[in-house]
């Protein structure tokens, strides 16, 4: 187990079918991705009086909904589960837990424990130039060792950099056509046997254009609760609060969106599970935060602004124990992602180029 500061990210360069890719994944972090898929099958427990055997046929009966929203993106878990020695019921767990909870609460009932991420949206007409993508990832500190950059090269689909953790198939990403995607986890009180985000995350970086992408969620049949953003190289953007159940689409205008843990449109609110009354005031409080950001917006202030301590940057505290695992920051309009792994406080930033037609 890796312990902080933590360096450079790994990263991991995969190409071909989708089937070379998964298996390339697994056995470059087999031991990691079967300790790691241990660690979150057992907090998928928590509060829900189920057992392992029960939680995992219970995300067995994903599986199919996961093979018909992408099956492409099936055959790669698959893959990687099997060169990992994982089930693919495992792989549902360790790569899309935070929608696979929802699932379990509806089925076993149990408390929010939850909550990730701070991020925000900026328009061409706030930055330096182009718009930008950026966000922190916040997760149990459990989480923190094992982020990592996919440099994929998928056989016939488009080139992408993606800030991810072993054993999932993707979290926050930017592909060669330029579509940047980020996430924010929301409480699904109407979770049901669907797609995980990750699968969701993955299907936009597949895109060419916006509005394919933002389709992508739109059509998803989700298993829980995520706010979706996807930004283009023209500056066009959308922040998408996609529930089970309900979906709502915020675009973007002349100012920044930004987003928490917390859904801010009424048809989602309307299937929002209850949050422990702490993690609600954080994501309010880093969502007022986050809106003091001023123009011209630049990498360095969006740099800062994941590092600022007093809302943004969050180190582990009981009972939740959640923290700032990594940042992401990314221009599609230059092709650029910045990425860093642990407290954005304590770590830099590295940069990486995406070049129509190819990784540089």
């Amino acid at each position: 187990m890796r312990v902080p500061p933590y360096g450079p990210i790994r990263l991991l360069e995969l190409s071909g079918e989708p089937e070379d890719i998964g298996r390339g994944h697994g056995e470059a972090y087999a031991d990691e991705i079967r300790a790691y898929a241990d660690d979150r099958i057992e907090r998928s427990l928590v509060g829900a009086e189920l057992d392992r055997e029960t939680v995992l046929a219970l995300a067995a009966e994903t599986l199919d909904a996961h093979r018909d929203y992408a099956p492409d993106l099936y055959r790669e878990m698959v893959a990687m589960a099997e060169a990992a020695g994982l089930t693919p019921a495992e792989a549902v767990v360790v790569g899309g837990f935070t929608d696979f909870v929802d699932l379990v609460r509806a089925r076993a009932g149990g408390s929010a424990t939850e909550d990730t991420c701070t991020a925000v949206m900026v328009p061409d007409a706030m930055a330096d130039g182009h718009g930008y993508l950026a966000q922190t990832w916040d997760m149990h500190a459990s989480a923190t060792p094992h982020i990592i950059v996919l440099r994929l090269q998928p056989a016939g689909r488009p080139s992408a950099v993606v800030f991810t953790t072993v054993g999932c198939l993707g979290q926050i990403g930017l592909n060669e056509a330029g579509i940047a995607v980020g996430i924010n986890n929301l409480t699904a009180a109407d979770g049901r046997v669907g797609v995980t985000w990750p699968f969701v995350v993955r299907k936009v970086l597949q895109q060419t254009d916006v509005d394919a992408a933002v389709r992508c969620v739109m059509e998803a049949d989700l298993a829980g609760g995520h706010n979706f953003l996807i930004l283009d190289r023209r500056g066009v953007g959308y922040s998408i609060e996609a529930m089970p159940t309900a979906r709502h689409v915020f675009e973007l205008g002349d100012e920044a969106l930004i987003h928490t843990n917390h859904c801010l449109a009424p048809e989602t609110q309307a299937v929002e599970a209850e949050r422990p009354a702490a993690l609600q005031e954080s994501s309010l409080e880093r969502l007022e935060h986050a809106s003091h950001l001023a123009a011209p917006v630049t990498v360095a202030k969006l740099m800062a602004l994941t590092r600022d301590e007093r809302a943004i940057c969050r180190r582990p505290e009981p009972p939740f124990d959640y923290e700032t695992c990594g940042a992401v920051i990314m221009r599609p309009a230059t092709g650029e992602l910045w990425a860093c792994w642990g407290l954005p406080s304590e770590s830099e930033f590295e940069r990486f180029v995406m070049e129509v037609g190819g990784l540089v």
